[in-house]
This record gives structure tokens, sequence and C-alpha cells, in this order.
């Protein structure tokens, strides 16, 4: 061997780029490389949480909340809808903002209705005695998913 070679063998070639070395280049990509995906697998998970939750409709416990003070009426027990009960009901219709949260606040009554005796005949008066439209008949076997 003689010493050019041996000069080639032990100095690395300063225009060459080994992925296996530790490259100024390469070395400084790598944490922003990181950075840039894991920004880019928060925001796709934020977006994807942000849509879900977009279709997320009204959960029940506001549902019931809103409609508790109905319960004396729509049982037969109470002459008449209270005034807080069609306070209730019109703020549980304002936060409709799909076809999805009308279907999940049936649903939630209808699970509501079924534990506490509610009767048909008085519920189906709520929405005109609150002034509330609806827009389909209210009963306890209405059919919430059509």
């Amino acid at each position: 061997m003689n010493d050019s070679s041996l000069y080639k063998s032990i100095t690395p070639d300063p225009f060459s780029i080994n992925p296996t070395q530790n490259h100024p280049a390469t070395a400084d990509r790598q944490p922003a490389m990181k950075n840039l995906f894991l920004s880019m697998l928060f925001l796709l998970s934020f977006l994807f949480l942000l849509a879900n939750h977009g279709e997320a409709a009204v959960p029940c416990p506001t549902v019931d909340a809103k409609a508790a003070a109905c319960v004396g009426f729509a049982t037969g027990k109470d002459p008449k809808p209270s005034a807080v009960c069609c306070s209730g009901l019109q703020q549980l219709a304002q936060t409709v903002k799909s076809v999805d949260d009308k279907k999940a606040i049936c649903r939630c009554l209808k699970a509501g209705a079924k534990s506490l005796g509610i009767r048909d005949r008085f519920l189906s008066k709520i929405p005109q005695a609150c002034n509330i439209k609806v827009g389909f008949p209210v009963s306890v076997n209405t059919n919430c998913e059509t």
C-alpha cells in the first residue's frame, strides 16, 4: 500500500454524504423532520377531533337537565307545562345545529321517558303549549332515526 492510498482510506471524502455518518447537514435535518412529523400528526389528530366533535350531538345530561322541569306535566301530575319547562326546551331547541343533534336529543328524551312513566297524551301537548316547532309528532313511540 502506498502513502496516497493509505491517506485516502483514513480521510473521508468531504463531498460524499454517508447516511450512517453524523454529517452536519443530515444531523440538523433529523430533529426538524421529527418536529414537522409530530406537528403534522398533532394537527391531523386535532382536525379529526374537531370533525368528530362537530358531529357529536347534544349530550344526554344536558338534555335531561333542560327537560327535567317538564316531567310533572308529561306524567300528568301538573295541569300545564311550567315556564321553566318551556324555557329549558326552548334553550334545547336553540342548540340544534343539525339533523344529528335532533336525533340525539330525541334518543335522550326517549330513554328518559321510558324510565319516568311519561304519558303520550301529555307529552304530545308540550311543543304547542311551549310554542316550540319540532317538525314531527312528539311521542314516546317516535322513531328518532327518521
